[in-house]
């Protein structure tokens, strides 16, 4: 069956198709990921031009077997300003990639766009706040990340032992305290041979915390955490994913490599 039909979401990847036209891969509400012909798009002064990637985008869109084409489009909201940082632009990458890996096409996933939209805004506004430090770039796409996960049915079990049940309780304070880190399982207690990553009392509340709405920060309004427990938590993600989901989430590892690089903040520790 074919016609005409109306699709909104974010261009997540843009890519050649043939000699004139792109491929669009699109996160909608209506049908999950959906890969489109933009007929023309590398022409120049095409009309479908726009098509590039983290821009919400309404279209008018032909065929429903196949690949569909785009007729028309409009420009509903465009992230470019993500663009004016290094870390910002490959953290925005990172989560396009795994809104990607986490839904399939013609099987959506409730609230996963508008999660991915309310990280992409946060991630924007530090891109054009002069000042703002790397590190709640890095606490921004760490987050973002759990919470992407958590709505695609890949979440994080942090409340329990995979292996015996009882409860993840960190007694903060004891610093001999260790659970561990096994990407396939979960999380377990104890420092347990094999383990991919260990995580200390003050990692693992750090950790619990992210599927709150809002970054943890002290009381003074400064990010909790130093950026190498940032980087650690980044790293456990990184074994999650490449243990559960059926695609490589490589952006991951980028924004790792640029974050480890950047200037610490002065009330960072060396």
């Amino acid at each position: 069956m074919s016609g005409d039909r109306r699709l909104q979401g974010l261009a997540l990847k843009v890519g050649p198709l043939g000699e004139h036209d792109r491929l669009l891969t699109l996160l909608s509400d209506d049908v999950g990921v959906v890969r489109l012909a933009v007929p023309g798009a590398r022409r120049p002064r095409s009309s479908l031009a726009a098509a590039v990637p983290l821009t919400c985008l309404d279209l008018q869109v032909v065929g429903r077997r196949g690949l569909a084409r785009v007729r028309q489009l409009r420009v509903l909201r465009s992230y470019s300003g993500l663009g004016q940082r290094l870390d910002t632009l490959a953290s925005a990458q990172a989560l396009a990639e795994l809104a990607i890996a986490l839904v399939s096409s013609d099987d959506p996933v409730p609230g996963l766009l508008e999660a991915v939209l309310i990280h992409l805004d946060r991630l924007e506004h530090l891109s054009r706040t002069p000042g703002e430090e790397a590190d709640l770039c890095l606490a921004n796409v760490v987050q973002a990340s759990v919470h992407l996960l958590a709505l695609g049915g890949y979440g994080l079990p942090l409340q329990a032992c995979c292996r015996s049940g009882a409860a993840l309780t960190p007694p903060i304070g004891q610093w001999e305290w260790r659970c561990s880190v096994l990407p396939e399982e979960g999380l377990a207690l104890g420092a347990l041979a094999g383990a991919r990553l260990q995580l200390n009392p003050s990692e693992l509340a750090l950790l619990q915390r992210l599927p709150r709405p809002d970054l943890p920060r002290r009381s003074n309004g400064e990010l909790l955490g130093p950026r190498p427990v940032w980087l650690k938590l980044l790293a456990l993600l990184e074994c999650w994913c490449r243990a559960h989901l059926p695609r490589p989430v490589r952006s991951l590892a980028m924004v790792r490599d640029c974050l480890s690089a950047a200037p610490l903040s002065d009330h960072e520790p060396t």
